[in-house]
Formats: C-alpha cells, sequence, structure tokens
C-alpha cells in the first residue's frame, strides 16, 4: 500500500489552506511557492476538490480558494477520496483477485489494514492538523522563508 504524491500533495494543500484562509481566499501560486509543489499540479487538484465540494472558488483579484465548511468537518480520507486516491493495502484492489482469479491467503488481513487505515484517517480532520503546534511552527517557518524569498527579489529588482 502507498499513498501516493497525489495524495500527500492535496492533503498538503489542503492542510495550508486550511491555515491561511482567515486572510480570505487563498490563491493556489501562494500554496505552491509555501508548499513548493507545482501550481498546474494544484489547479488539477483542487479542480477535483472543488466538484466533491470540499473548497469553493473566487475569481479575479484577491480571489483564489476558501474551505467550504469547517476545517473541523473536513476528514483527511475525504481530502484523499476526492482525489481519487485509495489506500486499499490489497493487491487487487479489493476485487479478491489477488492471483489471477482466486483470492490470496493473505486478503482478509490486507482487507483489515485498510479498513484500520480508513478509520485512521476519518478519524483525523484538518482543523486537528492545524492544532498540532509543530504543524503550526512549520507553518510558520515556511511563511518566514517566502517573505524572506519575496524581499530579496525585490531588492534584486531595485
Amino acid at each position: 500500500m502507498k499513498l501516493t504524491t497525489k495524495g500527500r500533495y492535496a492533503v498538503t494543500a489542503m492542510l495550508d489552506l486550511a491555515l491561511h484562509c482567515e486572510q480570505g481566499p487563498v490563491a493556489l501560486a501562494d500554496i505552491a511557492e509555501r508548499q513548493a509543489i507545482s501550481l498546474s499540479y494544484l489547479e488539477q487538484l483542487f479542480g477535483r476538490l472543488r466538484k466533491r465540494g470540499l473548497v469553493s472558488s473566487t475569481r479575479g483579484p484577491g480571489g483564489g480558494y476558501a474551505l467550504n465548511a469547517e476545517a473541523g468537518a473536513i476528514s483527511v480520507s475525504a481530502v484523499i477520496d476526492a482525489v481519487d486516491e485509495s489506500v486499499d493495502a490489497t493487491s487487487c484492489g479489493g476485487a479478491s483477485s489477488c492471483q489471477g482469479s482466486i483470492r490470496c491467503l493473505t486478503h482478509d488481513l490486507w482487507t483489515d489494514l485498510s479498513q484500520q487505515i480508513q478509520g485512521f484517517l476519518d478519524s483525523i480532520s484538518l482543523q486537528d492538523l492545524v492544532d498540532r503546534r509543530g504543524i503550526q511552527a512549520i507553518s510558520a517557518q515556511r511563511d518566514e522563508q517566502v517573505l524572506k524569498r519575496l524581499d530579496s527579489l525585490a531588492n534584486s529588482a531595485q
């Protein structure tokens, strides 16, 4: 079982959005800068997140994305599901055809693991992550790094 970049980036971007949404809509370019994620990739992910109703978008100057619900009401599993990511630990995708057309000996074990992972991710909201002091510290460091980079660019342009 492996959570791909798609799921990891979606959760990271949604957490960044939750951390910065108090200032109004958040531009994807800002998330891309802070989290070192390709802007075009974020656009694809947020298209899926918007279709699933997790975020809303505002166009124009000062536009961007906002959470469509309180951060406490959005689970990590909802974000992963929204981008069509699977946390299935079975080798057959849950189809019980692990070895050709037959079920393998350990199918039930991997199915149980998948259910445990799903339950764990269901139990964690974006707000739970926002409330972690370590995450707040990392977010503040990234914000500071971006500001320093922007100041450096502004000074070199003068």
